[in-house]
């Protein structure tokens, strides 16, 4: 997945943290549940390259914006009301909107920082390292973390890989025994962290570092 493409997807979410219910508003990248889920699976029969996962990535507003070119719509790659009657043939329901709604938040926050460098100690927008970045953007949208990775590996609920969420916490075994990276997961298998080498970047969990590295994730929501 390019990472341009990422950055335009993900700059555009909203950044709100309180929950709100909405009707007929939109659904985009990072957001999950049962809509996400029909409309993939209505993309599927159509025969574009989803996964009806109910986890809306990048792929999904790929396939989103195609068809919503050649039906004479905006490509936006959401999924709005006109989007999910042309696909669906129904009204697009009432949207309550939670934990993935603060993990759009998370990873709009995130986003605008990509390209600060990495600075050991780090934990303001001159420089971050990895940790001291996490901390920096969840302490944004109002939660509280402690300052380094191992112990913000101690903290929240464990979650499977299978079972991530745009917004976790994923935690790498690296230099040290125990979590000694930390970045935050975005969907599609890839995650946004402050890497000593390259700054505040994307990187992907299933590159042959990282997921050889890998030590869990955590949801702090």
């Amino acid at each position: 997945m390019g990472f341009f493409r990422v950055l335009a997807m993900v700059t555009m979410l909203v950044l709100f943290c309180s929950d709100v219910t909405f009707a007929q508003g939109e659904l985009k990248v990072g957001d999950q549940g049962s809509e996400v889920a029909e409309v993939q699976g209505e993309l599927m029969n159509l025969g574009y390259d989803v996964v009806a996962d109910g986890d809306f990535g990048a792929a999904t507003a790929d396939a989103l914006k195609e068809f919503q070119a050649l039906n004479g719509m905006q490509a936006s790659g959401f999924i709005d009301s006109q989007t999910y009657m042309a696909l669906l043939g129904k009204d697009m329901p009432e949207i309550s909107t939670g934990s993935s709604y603060i993990g759009r938040q998370l990873i709009s926050t995130a986003m605008q920082y990509i390209g600060v460098p990495y600075v050991f100690g780090g934990t303001s927008p001159y420089g971050f390292d990895c940790s001291g970045y996490v901390q920096y953007v969840f302490a944004k949208c109002g939660i509280s973390l402690p300052r380094t990775a191992d112990v913000q590996f101690e903290v929240g609920t464990p979650v499977a890989t299978t079972d991530l969420r745009p917004g976790d916490a994923v935690f790498f075994e690296t230099y040290t025994y125990g979590a000694s990276h930390v970045g935050i997961y975005i969907g599609d298998g890839n995650f946004i962290h402050a890497s000593s080498s390259r700054g505040v970047t994307i990187s992907s969990l299933g590159s042959a570092y990282y997921s050889s590295h890998y030590l869990g994730a955590r949801r702090m929501m």
